[in-house]
């Protein structure tokens, strides 16, 4: 099933956390407090991981699915989509004290 805005903005909070799937892992996680959060679960090395996007709706749809198919083009080179982010970002840390 692939999700649309007027879906995603139709979404009501529940009792407990529901999930809104897209498609090839991706989801909506729809919390009791209303608030909207993208999430991407993946198979790595024989476990399964959990990578964040961000807040709908500062996060899109459409960046959302830009974000997961860019961790799924890594996971074809079998790279961690995870450790890759956090390398960029202790790199830009390390960067940023440099100035």
């Amino acid at each position: 099933m692939n999700l649309t805005d007027i879906a995603i903005r139709a979404a009501k909070p529940k009792d407990k956390p529901s999930k809104i799937y897209d498609s090839h892992g991706l989801f909506l996680l729809v919390n009791p407090d209303g608030s909207k959060l993208w999430r991407w679960r993946y198979p790595f090395d024989g476990r399964e991981k959990l990578m964040a996007f961000g807040e709908y709706p500062i996060v899109t749809l459409a960046h959302a699915r830009e974000l997961h198919f860019a961790g799924r083009r890594a996971l074809t080179a079998s790279i961690d989509p995870m450790a890759e982010r956090k390398a960029k970002q202790s790199e830009a840390k390390a960067r940023q004290r440099e100035m």
